[in-house]
């Protein structure tokens, strides 16, 4: 399974939850706190991220960056050498 991760920009965040409703893994969620603007900023509240990026894509302030680890890459086994 392909893990992910969002970094959200908390100063920027102005608590419009597109993100929370556009995440299929139901991921994120809004914090208690508030940011310096006076909103309630969006978290990752799940640690079931797939790097999907519809949070991103529907941030209205770009607040949010996604990281996405790279897929496992599965071995061949031991490279041999064929003489032409």
């Amino acid at each position: 399974m392909i893990r992910g991760t969002v970094v959200i920009a908390e100063d920027i965040c102005k608590g419009c939850e597109l993100c929370i409703e556009a995440c299929p893994q139901e991921s994120l969620g809004l914090s208690d706190k508030i940011n310096l603007k006076g909103y309630r900023y969006a978290v990752l509240v799940k640690d079931n991220c797939t790097g999907c990026v519809n949070c991103a894509l529907v941030c209205p302030d770009a607040a949010i960056i996604v990281y996405r680890q790279k897929k496992p890459t599965k071995t061949a086994g031991p490279q041999v050498e064929v003489p032409i």
